[in-house]
């Protein structure tokens, strides 16, 4: 309670301490969808005091980048830290933002005792779902009513719609996600779930994550959105692939919510594709051109690749609930390592000194303004 209470001081002090600006990019689309965004712990914690007022004025919905992933939130058996957990939702709280909880099951940053009995040994079926509802219930319990939506499952299927044979799918089968999303329903009935995933633009892969929301919908089972992880690259997907998975899964019954929107603009090896952190490449020249800074052409490209996406997703705001950025700043963005590691990316609205990039905020205007 004390921490809680000394964590609301310290937002308070750093909100109030910075002028806003006129409008922010939340004002722009507030009649479209919440614009949201991925935080980290140095960020929640005011660690990183300028970040707050850019949250404050800029985004009314926010996403926990890893905190509220399994190793992280519950790394031992009997062990769990909500240190991350508490701060983001008195964040979210004192933001009077749209907070979400990601993720409950994935099959990468799970620990192997997870899957494991006391003896090392593989768990069965039963046993492994029973473990799998034990950690729902305690880390969405927690925080009914103070997260407002859940990424239930991640990242369940290969690129051609086939499960991905994960350890949770070679023990449980589809089943594992089906009663993730029972016991999330079950933990907390008025927080939405969403099924999430990356390169839904592709229709093979859409079209087993499609199946499956479909027949959990049909037993009863509650799916309110499917999420599309947004890592594109400037010239990749086309905006017809993006627009036509918003379409289909909107036919199918489902809303979209862009989950984790960023724009590599760094060139990749030729099989790199999607956001499966298995890929990972050597450092070289060639896949890290702007280590002094981003080039003029380079800026413009990701300008306009933004006010391309925010205008086809302004066109289907009557489908899309939600659109969030995976991360604040270039500095703190994942594309720096992947897929290849310790590159110099500019693949976010803020740069590294957290200011936003102006060109890119005058294109996003006059997408909302059109």
């Amino acid at each position: 309670m004390l921490r809680k209470s000394l964590t609301f001081i310290l937002l308070t002090i750093l909100f109030s301490a910075q002028k806003p600006r006129e409008i922010g990019i939340k004002d722009l689309f507030k009649d479209s969808f919440h614009i949201g965004v991925a935080v980290n712990a140095q960020q929640v914690s005011g660690k990183e005091p300028k970040a707050l007022a850019v949250l404050a004025e800029h985004f009314n919905s926010l996403s926990p980048e890893n905190g509220l992933k399994w190793e992280k939130v519950h790394p031992k058996p009997e062990e769990y830290d909500f240190e991350f957990g508490d701060a983001y939702v008195a964040l979210g709280e004192k933001m009077k933002a749209f907070t979400i909880g990601h993720c409950l099951v994935w099959h990468q940053q799970t620990p192997n005792w997870v899957f494991e009995d006391e003896s090392g040994k593989m768990l069965n079926k039963e046993d492994l779902i029973s473990k799998m509802e034990d950690h729902i219930a305690v880390v969405a319990g927690r925080y009914k009513g103070k997260i407002d939506g859940w990424d239930v499952v991640n990242e369940a299927f290969n690129e051609d719609g086939s499960f991905r044979e994960s350890k949770w799918y070679n023990v449980a089968g589809k089943d594992f996600i089906k009663a993730a999303f029972r016991k999330a329903h079950e933990v907390d009935p008025n927080a939405e779930l969403y099924y999430n995933d990356y390169n839904v633009w592709k229709a093979s892969k859409r079209k087993g994550i499609l199946e499956l929301a479909k027949e959990m919908k049909s037993e009863g089972i509650r799916v309110d959105a499917i999420g599309m992880q947004g890592h594109y690259m400037l010239g990749s997907p086309t905006l017809e692939e993006i627009e036509q998975g918003i379409i289909e899964i909107a036919e199918a019954g489902f809303k979209v919510v862009i989950t984790e929107l960023d724009v590599d603009v760094l060139p990749r090896p030729n099989n790199a594709q999607g956001a499966d952190l298995n890929i990972n490449f050597a450092n070289s020249p060639e896949y890290n051109p702007f280590v002094n800074g981003i080039s003029a052409e380079a800026e413009a490209k990701l300008a306009q690749r933004y006010a391309d996406l925010f205008q086809l997703f302004h066109k289907h705001k009557d489908k899309i609930s939600r659109v969030t950025l995976w991360g604040l700043h270039d500095g703190r963005s994942w594309l720096n390592n992947f897929p290849v590691r310790g590159r110099t990316n500019y693949p976010l609205l803020f740069d590294r000194d957290l200011k936003l990039k102006e060109g890119i905020f005058e294109k996003l205007r006059e997408v909302a303004e059109d």
